[in-house]
């Protein structure tokens, strides 16, 4: 085992056996190690800094229906919502006057908004703030849409892959197609997005091998932004009374995907802000350095729920914003309200 995680630590690379033998035998030990070796790769990459985005959650209407989700299409007991194009940029005007210089626009995929709507949209944004880095996180669609958007202003994409197991996909997803999520990421990359992909732990019948496969994917990918989060049980699911995914298992992956893509933008995400009160705190010490405070409308915001007992429900923007700062300067970070461009983006426009 320690020869494995000095490996890892020194050349950023591990077969997917060797990755899967270690997800079997960490100790509470190897994981103190391995946690320490990804937080000196990230101050190597990209210092102390941790990058805050503004998240701005504009629909939770969605077509798809995921088993995990809790806005899937079959859940009738979800209070659906969907801003307007002027409420979207009444949010990133709060977020600009907050300090945020990127937009993260997220929604399920509502197909209310056409490709005119947001073009409309990303254009006004750009116009009204030029130096901020748009991001977008709404799911498929056809490959000219994508083209659009980019043409336009938007800067980045985020598409979690949610798992690289094909059998696993195709039993959790049953209006998806496999290769079509692959097929999206691929396409996002070619056109020039900062493209972000991901996947959740603690999936019902998901193995030590398959998370293996999942950082083998990202190796290949090399994707400039990676999201990873635990599986939390939503009651109106089909996996209601599966069991949840942990926080530790959850570390253990931000940490290895910080060593195995060692440029990549690592959120600490809210749902293990969920899990745990010091949940983003310990992922940023676990090689993680994005966070997304909420700047959603607190009069939809709960309904944004693909999991429930989300935290910040009740809070506004300006708490969201100076609550998380505390807490990241409290951790020992230092907050950056810059773009937070991905290093390989950097050095491939350099």
């Amino acid at each position: 085992m320690h020869y494995l995680l000095e490996r890892v630590y020194q050349t950023n690379d591990l077969s997917k056996e060797e990755i899967t033998y270690l997800l079997e035998n960490l100790t509470q030990v190897d994981k103190e190690v391995l946690y320490n070796y990804a937080l000196k790769t990230k101050q190597k990459y990209y210092g102390n800094k941790v990058y805050l985005r503004g998240l701005i959650e504009f629909s939770n209407i969605c077509k798809q229906d995921c088993f995990y989700c809790g806005i899937r299409a079959s859940n009738v007991k979800v209070k659906r919502y969907r801003l307007t194009p002027e409420e979207i940029l009444a949010c990133c005007d709060q977020a600009y006057e907050l300090g945020y210089q990127t937009f993260v626009l997220q929604s399920g995929e509502d197909l209310w908004y056409t490709d005119e709507i947001l073009v409309n949209l990303i254009q006004k944004i750009k116009k009204r703030y030029p130096e901020v880095a748009i991001t977008l996180s709404i799911g498929e669609r056809r490959v000219e849409t994508y083209q659009n958007l980019f043409t336009c202003g938007a800067d980045r994409f985020l598409m979690r892959h949610e798992t690289a197991s094909k059998e696993l996909y195709e039993t959790l997803h049953p209006t998806m197609r496999f290769e079509e999520r692959r097929a999206c990421l691929n396409a996002l990359k070619g056109i020039g997005y900062q493209v972000g992909a991901g996947f959740m732990v603690g999936l019902p019948g998901q193995t030590f091998a398959d998370l293996a496969e999942d950082l083998r994917y990202l190796m290949e990918l090399r994707p400039d932004m990676i999201g990873i989060g635990p599986f939390i049980p939503h009651s109106e699911t089909p996996l209601a009374k599966e069991k949840g995914g942990t926080i530790k298992d959850t570390l253990v992956m931000v940490a290895m995907a910080r060593l195995l893509v060692p440029e990549s933008l690592i959120p600490a995400t809210t749902a293990l802000g969920t899990l745990h009160p010091q949940g983003r705190e310990l992922a940023l010490k676990a090689g993680a350095n994005v966070v997304m405070p909420i700047i959603t409308p607190t009069s939809v915001r709960k309904q944004y729920a693909l999991y429930e007992n989300k935290i910040c429900g009740d809070d506004h923007p300006e708490d969201c914003r100076y609550c998380i700062e505390r807490r990241i300067q409290s951790a020992g970070f230092e907050v950056d309200l810059g773009r937070g461009d991905s290093r390989q983006f950097v050095a491939c426009n350099s």
